[in-house]
């Protein structure tokens, strides 16, 4: 069975099980490294990953749960591929000025294109991602009235019709409410098992369009609605928690906040 057929299997399965639920569609990328095999592969099989010395593939697979119980529905999409062993350097390729479509981020939108067929019986479904996917083309072109979104924030940006920045904006909304939330400790990051309480903003915000996509066919600006979840009074020596959460999702109110936090 081809890469192909595995991936259309996957989907026809996942359509069975996602009708009439309302559905999370959760991706993120995996490198898989095949350096201490590559003699035995053939070459077409694999490219450059990770710091482009050794070889392999990524893979990018759309995990569907249940929203309500996170139970494990199928897989929507699937994307493998490999960086040619040619690849040129970012800047070789100037990069930024790419457009989406001929850059690698742009699975993050072939993920929810290519996971149409698959969850068209959901009667919701709200794409997860990691701050990778903080791309304004995402947000712009995946959802929809039945399709929405739900990131974790990376660039600080400009806000149409706001003299402040997205986050000194959200920072400075009220305190819709508080939570206590037990911390696991993490050696690696000197972190300590604690009990902290977490204060709750949220604000509806227009995000404006890049500088860099000036005359492009997206939209001056989009509405989103961010949430931040920080900690109140970290004990000394312990960095604060601090999320900050971008979706298409209303978030008027502390429940709601709270439900997109969770």
């Amino acid at each position: 069975m081809s890469v192909g057929e595995l991936v259309k299997s996957l989907a026809e399965q996942c359509e069975q099980q996602v009708a009439g639920q309302a559905v999370l569609a959760i991706s993120d990328t995996s490198e898989i490294n095949l350096s201490a095999n590559a003699g035995r592969l053939k070459p077409d099989d694999i490219g450059w990953v990770g710091n482009h010395e050794e070889l392999g593939f990524y893979i990018h697979p759309t995990l569907v749960l249940n929203a309500g119980s996170g139970f494990p529905l199928g897989l929507s999409a699937v994307q493998v591929w490999h960086r040619p062993t040619e690849r040129l350097d970012q800047r070789s390729l100037k990069y930024k000025q790419l457009a989406i479509e001929d850059k690698e981020s742009y699975k993050w939108v072939k993920a929810a294109t290519a996971s149409e067929s698959a969850l068209q019986t959901a009667t919701q479904v709200t794409y997860v991602g990691d701050s990778e996917s903080d791309i304004y083309e995402v947000w712009s072109t995946v959802a929809t009235e039945k399709t929405h979104l739900l990131i974790r924030a990376s660039p600080d940006r400009i806000l149409a019709n706001q003299e402040l920045m997205l986050f000194d904006y959200l920072g400075q909304q009220p305190c819709e409410g508080t939570y206590s939330l037990k911390i696991a400790a993490d050696p690696r990051q000197g972190r300590k098992a604690r009990e902290a309480w977490i204060a709750v903003r949220c604000a509806s915000v227009h995000l404006q369009r890049p500088a860099r996509l000036r005359g492009s066919e997206y939209p001056l600006s989009t509405r989103l609605y961010a949430v931040e979840a920080q900690e109140i009074q970290p004990p000394a020596g312990q960095s604060a928690i601090h999320w900050r959460l971008l979706t298409t999702h209303p978030v008027v109110c502390f429940e709601q906040a709270l439900q997109i936090d969770d």
